[in-house]
C-alpha cells in the first residue's frame, strides 16, 4: 500500500471530475474525518487516514483490500473505475428536504455542507432497459426517462432507475438537445458499470 504517484493522482482525479465535477475536492476535504485514496495491487482505495494508518501494520501480502475500491490501474497505466464507486458518485446527487440530506430515500449524515454541493448530470432509464443495461448493454434512447438538461458529449452520467435507484454508470455518446433528434434504437450512453457485476465479476472484483 503507497500514496499514489502524481501521474497517478492525475488518471484517478480526471476520471473521478468526469462524473461528480468540482464535488471531487470534497472527497478528501470532508466534515467528518480526513480521508485519502492509497493504491495496492494496482487498485485505487479510498479511505479515512485512521484505517490507512492501522493498515500499515498489515504485512503486503496480507493485506486483501481495505478501504472502498474505486477502480484499478491497466497495464499500460489507465484507470478504470469500478462498480464498487457507484456509492460515492451518487452520493453528490441529491436532492435537500428539511436540512437533511436525502439519497436514493435514504437520510445520510453529509460529508461536506450541502450548501457546497453542486448537482452533476444523471440519467434515468425506464423499467424496460433495467435488465439490458444491467446485462452489461448501452443505454438506447428507447430505454431513457430523463436525462438532466444541457447534459454535454462524453459526460460521465450515473444511471439511476426511475425510482431513484443508482444502477451503475456510463458517458453520454451525445449531448441532451442531440439526443433528442435520435432514433429509438441509437445507443445515447456508453456503458461503463453496472451492480449486476457484482454477480457476473465476483470472482475478479475485489
Amino acid at each position: 500500500m503507497r500514496p499514489l504517484t502524481e501521474d497517478e493522482s492525475k488518471a484517478v482525479f480526471a476520471k473521478l471530475a468526469n462524473y461528480i465535477g468540482k464535488n471531487l475536492v470534497h472527497l478528501v476535504d470532508r466534515q467528518d474525518e480526513d480521508y485519502c485514496f492509497r493504491l495496492h495491487r494496482d487498485r485505487v482505495y479510498y479511505l479515512s487516514e485512521s484505517a490507512m494508518r492501522m493498515a500499515i501494520s498489515v504485512a503486503r501480502p496480507n493485506l486483501v483490500s481495505l478501504g472502498t475500491c474505486f477502480g484499478k490501474f491497466s497495464k499500460s497505466g489507465k484507470f478504470k473505475l469500478h462498480i464498487t464507486a457507484l456509492d460515492y458518485l451518487a452520493h453528490f446527487l441529491c436532492v435537500f428536504a428539511n436540512g437533511l440530506l436525502v439519497v436514493h430515500h435514504m437520510i445520510l449524515t453529509p460529508i461536506i455542507p450541502t450548501s457546497e454541493l453542486t448537482l452533476p448530470p444523471q440519467i434515468w432509464i425506464k423499467p424496460n432497459g433495467e435488465m439490458p443495461f444491467l446485462y452489461g448493454n448501452h443505454v438506447v434512447k428507447a430505454h431513457l426517462g430523463r436525462i438532466t438538461e444541457d447534459t454535454p458529449e462524453h459526460q460521465g452520467v450515473v444511471v439511476f432507475s426511475m425510482s431513484d435507484i443508482p444502477l451503475g454508470f456510463g458517458v453520454t455518446s451525445r449531448s441532451t438537445v442531440d439526443t433528442r433528434k435520435l432514433d429509438p434504437t441509437a445507443i445515447i450512453v456508453f456503458h461503463q458499470a453496472d451492480v449486476g457485476e457484482y454477480l457476473r465479476d465476483e470472482d475478479t472484483l475485489f
